[in-house]
């Protein structure tokens, strides 16, 4: 797995459902019934704009490029000569973007685009994890903090790169507790030495291994990008859930602004919790770049979502229908119900199933505080030619 970028939400304390036992009852896709698909559509608002905010389609063209880009690598040969799902296939996806990239840059009218894809265009509908179509979407960001090249009285907090031998280390790997010990500051650790960069505070140095990305503002002004490498042989442990089942908080009452406010206020947690998720991410610099997705290839700003690619088609375009929350001018949270195309170009260690769905919410601080506030059902479907 490549410059995985893992779930915000979830990872930190949302719901999560059975899905693997709906995936052995049935196929995670089902082709939409024509009659069905009038109910679905309602006009992209993002991708058109308003009177009072210009539309982003040019970003979704570019998004759609970079699909295109990890069609034609032997990854996706790969992949899609072992897809599960009977007549999708590399060359239809393939065909399905450009076909859909070219709608983009052709339709005058948002009702135009919508004309051409119910003509061109058959929904393949995520059978959730219910079975009955009910998808869990969450939301996930590249974080921006501030950090330092050298160990200072502020800055002690590392993250690691992979070490030398990393790969004949035996299993099961170290722990967290052994690799960063109970203070996190890994002084007696056996990844002493490999320190890649220094962070000022303990959470947020998780947090980037949440993300598996961030942007970082050094000390001496310098700005660099540093990304997932590798990780250690754990399965992701959700701290927000080892909170509620310690009865801090009432699971329908967690956000992750609350989850981090009781962090921040008592910080004495952060050794408590923080040891329960064995899963260690080790990273790179990334000179600059911007976030990728498993895919290889650039994620963007509410356009690429994040599922479980061994059984969602990768780099397919998509359609999502779900809540997500936006900033308003009075600097308000406003949550709205929307519709928006989307490119599949990402995965997550907490993204199982077909009731699961990662959206990617952009760089910096609105866009974490708005991936922290998504929690919502919603519908997932691909959208492939006939």
């Amino acid at each position: 797995m490549n410059n995985i970028i893992t779930t915000f939400s979830l990872a930190l304390g949302l719901a999560c459902y059975p899905s693997q036992m709906i995936m052995a009852q049935s196929m995670p896709l089902r082709p939409v019934n024509p009659t069905e698909i009038n109910a679905i559509w309602s006009e992209d608002e993002q991708l058109w704009g308003t009177s009072e905010t210009r539309g982003d389609k040019w970003s979704l063209i570019r998004a759609i490029s970079y699909s295109l880009r990890y069609m034609e690598t032997p990854k996706a040969a790969e992949v899609y000569d072992n897809y599960p799902i009977r007549g999708i296939t590399r060359d239809r996806v393939r065909r399905s973007l450009l076909r859909f990239q070219e709608l983009l840059k052709t339709a005058k009218t948002p009702e135009a685009l919508q004309t051409a894809i119910e003509k061109e265009f058959t929904l393949y509908q995520s059978v959730g994890h219910d079975n009955q179509g009910t998808v869990h979407f969450t939301g996930y960001f590249e974080p921006v903090y501030t950090a330092s090249r050298q160990r200072t009285a502020e800055y002690r907090y590392p993250l690691y790169f992979e070490p030398k031998d990393f790969a004949n280390w035996k299993k099961p790997h170290p722990t967290r507790l052994e690799l960063e010990g109970k203070d996190g500051l890994g002084n007696n650790s056996i990844i002493r030495g490999n320190e890649l960069i220094w962070m000022r505070d303990r959470l947020e140095a998780y947090l980037v291994h949440v993300q598996g990305s961030a942007r970082l503002t050094l000390t001496n002004g310098e700005t660099i990008t540093v990304g997932y490498d590798s990780s250690t042989d754990y399965p992701y442990v959700s701290i927000g859930k080892e909170v509620v089942k310690d009865g801090i908080f009432a699971l329908e009452e967690l956000t992750l602004p609350r989850l981090m406010d009781y962090l921040n206020e008592n910080p004495q947690q952060l050794s408590n919790y923080l040891p329960r998720n064995n899963r260690f991410i080790f990273f790179r610099e990334t000179d600059g770049a911007p976030p990728q997705g498993n895919l290889s290839v650039p994620v963007t700003a509410e356009r690429s979502i994040a599922t479980d690619k061994s059984i969602m088609p990768p780099g397919a375009i998509a359609l999502i229908k779900t809540t997500i929350p936006y900033v308003t001018k009075t600097g308000e949270i406003e949550t709205k119900l929307v519709t928006r195309y989307v490119l599949d170009q990402d995965t997550g260690s907490a993204i199982k199933g077909p009731g699961r769905v990662d959206i990617f919410m952009g760089t910096g601080k609105e866009a974490g505080d708005r991936a922290g506030l998504i929690s919502n059902t919603g519908q997932l479907y691909y959208l492939l030619l006939k």
